[in-house]
């Protein structure tokens, strides 16, 4: 992360706030999906730091008490509760900028020639965008006011959430060399997989407490957010998950080479308790 000056106030504890903790999966998809196509995980550092700034960021602006009003966050106090709303919001958007530079750092290693990190950089911006995280993040606002659909609920799963997964699992399989089948295949994997962490997010939520989560739970009913626990009640949303993981752990038979990690982070994905 940069330096920051003392004259911009509490934007430097304000990043460092955010980062202090963190499950970490993004990255590690990056990783892994280098790794699964022959690159030294710590070839694809640069990147895989970008995608958990970036996700990082996207936690911070949604919990401001305009989108999600949440007041804790991975065990801490929600960063617009530590330092205020304003710096909340910038910490933020510096926090997408230094994942953009992180990005740019990529192309400084030997192991990935900067044509590969060209393509990186433009899957990385797809997947946050208005196509991407951010379009999802809308239409969950959207959905708030209305009454549970299953259409609107697969957008906003897989914008909101997977596309970022996609976009990690690509990254690290781009960067590796991967041919164009393989990339996919990732993607593919991927997809599943972060759909999963959404719906077992969604359960948490309905099912959990907040000390356990590390953030406040009950949020998603009390602001009548599209989820599947709504949609499909409890045992429905439980069963749905199930069936995510078994494609998840299909996909995984595939990727041949890390097979065993990948139908782990299923795994570490479906059982989470936070």
């Amino acid at each position: 992360m940069p330096q920051v000056s003392p004259l911009a106030g509490n934007l430097g504890p304000a990043l460092h706030h955010s980062l202090q903790a963190g499950k970490r999966v993004r990255p590690l998809v990056v990783r892994e999906a280098a790794a699964t196509y022959g690159l030294a995980p710590g070839a694809v550092m640069p990147t895989a730091c970008a995608f958990e700034i970036v996700h990082t960021a996207t936690l911070i602006h949604d919990d401001l008490p305009a989108v999600d009003n949440a007041d804790l966050r991975r065990g801490l106090p929600a960063s617009h509760v530590a330092f205020g709303e304003a710096t909340a919001l910038l910490a933020g958007d510096a926090l997408i900028i230094a994942a953009f530079a992180a990005l740019a750092r990529q192309a400084e290693r030997p192991e990935t020639p900067p044509e590969r990190v060209v393509r990186v950089i433009a899957e990385f911006a797809a997947a946050l965008g208005a196509e991407g995280v951010i379009g999802g993040e809308a239409a969950d606002l959207v959905g708030e006011t209305l009454p549970p659909d299953d259409d609107l609920l697969a957008y906003i799963h897989f914008h909101k959430t997977a596309r970022l997964f996609i976009g990690a699992a690509r990254a690290g399989a781009i960067l590796a060399g991967a041919p164009a089948g393989q990339v996919e295949l990732a993607g593919r994997y991927a997809e599943k997989l972060g759909l999963l962490f959404q719906v077992t997010d969604d359960l948490l939520d309905a099912t959990g407490d907040a000390e356990e989560l590390g953030k406040p739970a009950g949020l998603d009913a009390a602001a009548g957010k599209q989820t599947y626990p709504a949609l499909l009640g409890l045992s429905g949303a439980q069963e749905y998950a199930e069936s995510l993981a078994e494609e998840a752990l299909s996909l995984a038979k595939q990727l041949c080479a890390r097979e065993e990690t990948w139908s782990g982070l299923v795994l570490l994905v479906r059982t989470r308790k936070s």
